[in-house]
């Protein structure tokens, strides 16, 4: 079963800026990717955060992945 961020993924303008967070936590997505992209395993991340599931460590992953889908190139001239 695929997981849907949009289930997950929740955006408050008065929490953390009105950045994405994770079901309505104050961790946000940018956390989970600067975690994942400087060494930290999921099993680190839950043991430090328990929280956070691997669903949710997936859903991080699949909303970067949908917003960079659908962002804009500007090339330079």
């Amino acid at each position: 079963m695929a997981i849907d961020y949009h289930n997950i993924i929740t955006i408050e303008p008065g929490k953390r800026g009105g950045k994405p967070c994770i079901r309505g936590l104050r961790i946000t997505v940018y956390d989970v990717l600067t975690w994942l992209a400087e060494g930290m395993g999921r099993e680190e991340i839950i043991d430090d955060f328990p929280e956070l599931t691997s669903d949710d460590i997936t859903a991080c992953l699949l909303f970067a992945a949908d917003r960079d889908r659908h962002s804009i190139a500007i090339s330079a001239s």
